[in-house]
């Protein structure tokens, strides 16, 4: 099913399919507006700030 060209080929694919899958990862919780994690991200995360926070 699977030739060993591929196989010998899949190392070379192996930095752009993670760049792609953290981009896909990012486009996510950038869409869906996920607090969990988007509270951590740098000035994105302001929006999640409380009005206890704000006023500190």
């Amino acid at each position: 099913m699977i030739s060993k060209k591929l196989i010998f080929l899949l190392p070379k694919w192996i930095p752009s399919l993670s760049l792609f899958g953290a981009s896909a990862g990012a486009a996510v919780c950038y869409a869906t507006d996920w607090k969990l994690v988007l509270e951590y991200m740098p000035y994105y995360g302001g929006k999640f700030k409380t009005e206890e926070e704000a006023d500190n």
